[in-house]
């Protein structure tokens, strides 16, 4: 079909430079090791911090749901597909987070545009960390706000953004709880003395921090104990919360104005019963089973000092996401094939994902790996470190 020759030129130009990325199938089930054309790799790549994906309880969940409601739903929330377990969800998401209420939407992503095109005008400002996650940058431009961005976790031109946004209605300080890419943590605690000073409000994406940092995976408002002083929390349950989705915890107001006005919200179906149940065994596990983020930090913490040993540059690095800085994307590519020859499964990341100059390997440990599985995926990265000239 003629019409996309454009776009194949794009995705050509794309091959040449080294930054096109194709799906890599994955045959078995999530776990600390994964099957692609029939050969068992250790993974090294998914946001499967706690191992929840394949938990035995959640699996045992999710079957039992399809049993008594059925595949799906069959309906947005605001018309008939409000389902009692989906405000039980929301219950225990609130309980969880320490907030007066939460509101569930259909992916992380989805939340920040719906919370943020809805809650901005053009009488309000949103100041944004330059490296926050893509879905806050989208959701801020659906929004009719005035916008600023701040150097990354650069908290004296924070304070300067809010100086020059005095006159607007309201201001927004957004920020990643743990940035995605590089694996460090927001300075909460002077973000939000900083928000009290200037009379703005403070949203925090936890989506790498929950089930990760805070008492019992609370999240980074309450790894900094600021319990009750930031106004909104946004996360996804599909990272350590092992099942899919997205949720925003904050207060009843919102939560209500949310459902009236968050497009995401109002225009999708709800969640299939199997995933809205299996994500509320999730919370219980979180609660019940502190061990498994005991172990994915004792995982974490014996990964980062053997890469560390071997010479690697795992940049800011403070939480499980543990980037192999390379700089150059073609170099970073040829390290994740090697790794792969080796047989850990450990993807590359390049621009655009990050700047250019800055590729990386993105790797994140779970509690699922066992020490013989990290020592192995350590020797491999000594042996493909060694044969590329990285170390």
């Amino acid at each position: 079909m003629k019409g996309f020759e454009y776009l194949q030129a794009e995705l050509e130009e794309m091959k040449k430079a080294g930054t096109y990325r194709g799906l890599v199938p994955i045959q078995s089930e999530q776990g600390s090791r994964v099957t692609i054309e029939g050969k068992e790799y250790i993974q090294l790549s998914s946001n499967n911090y706690l191992g929840l994906t394949s938990h035995p309880r959640l699996r045992k969940a999710a079957l039992k749901a399809v049993e008594e409601f059925g595949a799906g739903t069959g309906s947005v929330r605001t018309i008939a597909g409000t389902f009692t377990m989906h405000e039980e969800l929301e219950k225990k998401l609130a309980d969880f987070k320490h907030t007066e209420a939460a509101l569930v939407f259909q992916s992380g992503f989805t939340t920040n545009q719906g919370v943020l095109s809805a809650i901005l005008s053009p009488e309000d400002v949103v100041i944004s960390d330059e490296l926050n996650h893509a879905s806050i940058i989208d959701g801020i431009r659906l929004t009719k706000a005035a916008r600023k961005v701040y150097k990354h976790v650069d908290m004296v031109d924070l304070e300067k953004a809010l100086q020059e946004s005095q006159s607007f209605r309201k201001r927004l300080i957004v920020t990643d709880g743990v940035f995605s890419m590089d694996g460090n943590i927001a300075p909460l605690p002077e973000i939000v003395r900083l928000a009290e000073k200037y009379d703005a409000l403070v949203m925090v994406d936890d989506a790498h921090a929950s089930g990760v940092l805070g008492s019992n995976g609370r999240g980074t408002v309450n790894h900094f104990n600021l319990d009750g002083r930031v106004h909104i929390q946004v996360g996804t349950l599909s990272k350590a919360i092992g099942v899919l989705g997205g949720y925003v915890a904050s207060s009843k107001t919102l939560c209500d104005y949310l459902i009236q006005k968050g497009r995401p919200f109002l225009f999708s179906t709800s969640h299939p019963p199997a995933v809205t149940i299996a994500c509320m065994e999730a919370i219980d596990i979180l609660q019940e089973e502190p061990q498994l983020i005991d172990r994915l930090w004792e995982n974490t913490t014996f990964f980062k000092k053997g890469l560390h040993g071997l010479g690697f540059n795992t940049g800011v690095s403070e939480t499980p996401i543990t980037p192999v800085m390379v700089g150059d994307e073609t170099l970073a590519i040829a390290l994740s094939d090697a790794l792969k020859q080796e047989g850990i499964f450990a993807q590359s990341i390049a621009f655009p994902t990050v700047a250019k100059g800055k590729a990386r390997i993105r790797t994140i440990v779970t509690a699922q790996h066992s020490r013989e599985e990290l020592q192995q995926a350590l020797d491999a990265f000594e042996r493909a470190g060694k044969g590329l000239g990285l170390i």
